[in-house]
């Protein structure tokens, strides 16, 4: 097979009506500036704020970096591309390269950073006594290398084993780069990508899965034996909002790899998939937000204004 070197790339593009262009555009718009507002708003109250400074909401930071960074890669240009006819949607090859590694660094961060919180939830309710002497500061920072690091290394074995593969279609069919459109460009062989993503996305959701079924139950566990009403109201305090938060990344996550499987629902996954970065950077901080009492005194702190109490 010949071996073409594309430079540029046609991007598909989200398939709307001239009527629904603008309103689309519209609320991803709307939605991308809140998602950067409040992300890196409620970031920057945690590392100002030292009444925040504890392992809980250290590690909760690792969530909205990284829906600030996974929005600003693909919402941007998506945008851009709404306004554009078809044939102008030109994406650079290498420009597409590393928004799919964005793209699913910004998955798979998502369930590794959610585990190390769920370990952070287990060791604070299951061992009490010794949360401090575990959740140092070194193990924050552990865990959350090991959160970005793991990430950082799968997805790299993903795009590089496409990268390595020749290329003889320049149409990228979906709205944003990812890896699976990526090596649908190659006429050689894929077996070994179609391997190596599903075994990836198995290990991911198996540990994923598997460690909030393992830690749940334990959490469950004690706080049914336990006596300690004030312990039990913290628990279903704290982990009814992580557990919210996972559900949610989950579920819009798992609606994408459903619709993979019916090409016929092209339109549809097209729209889930940017609904799978739009949906969790909107709620994320939300929801940590009213619930956290400590996050809401430091608001009031910084507004100067009446006591803000969490609405759970």
């Amino acid at each position: 097979m010949e071996n073409y070197t594309f430079n540029s790339l046609m991007l598909e593009g989200l398939s709307l009506s001239e009527r629904s262009v603008y309103p689309v555009f519209l609320f991803l718009f709307f939605s991308y500036i809140f998602i950067m507002l409040v992300n890196a708003g409620i970031t920057f109250l945690i590392f100002t704020d030292r009444n925040l400074h504890q392992p809980v909401y250290l590690l909760f930071c690792n969530l909205p970096l990284n829906d600030i960074v996974g929005n600003s890669i693909m919402v941007p240009r998506l945008l851009s591309d709404m306004l554009r006819p078809p044939s102008e949607r030109l994406i650079s090859y290498y420009e597409c390269v590393i928004q799919a590694f964005t793209t699913h660094m910004f998955g798979t961060t998502s369930h590794t950073v959610l585990m190390i919180m769920a370990f952070d939830r287990y060791v604070a309710i299951c061992n009490p006594l010794r949360y401090t002497a575990i959740m140092t500061n070194r193990m924050v920072m552990k865990l959350t290398v090991s959160a970005w690091g793991v990430a950082f290394v799968l997805v790299g074995i993903l795009l590089g084993l496409t990268i390595r593969l020749n290329r003889c279609r320049t149409l990228i069919m979906n709205p944003y780069c990812d890896n699976a459109s990526l090596f649908k460009l190659s006429c050689e062989s894929v077996v070994i990508n179609n391997i190596y993503g599903l075994t990836f996305t198995v290990v991911l959701l198996t540990a994923s899965i598997g460690s909030m079924v393992l830690t749940y139950t334990k959490i469950t566990v004690v706080c049914l034996t336990s006596k300690n009403k004030s312990l039990n109201r913290k628990a279903l305090k704290t982990c009814s909002t992580h557990l919210v938060v996972y559900l949610i990344m989950l579920i819009s996550g798992f609606v994408v790899i459903i619709l993979h499987r019916f090409p016929q629902y092209s339109d549809h996954r097209k729209l889930s998939a940017i609904l799978f970065h739009i949906i969790p950077g909107s709620l994320n901080p939300v929801i940590y937000g009213v619930q956290s009492a400590e996050i809401c005194r430091s608001l009031s702190k910084l507004f100067q204004s009446k006591p803000v109490t969490p609405l759970f």
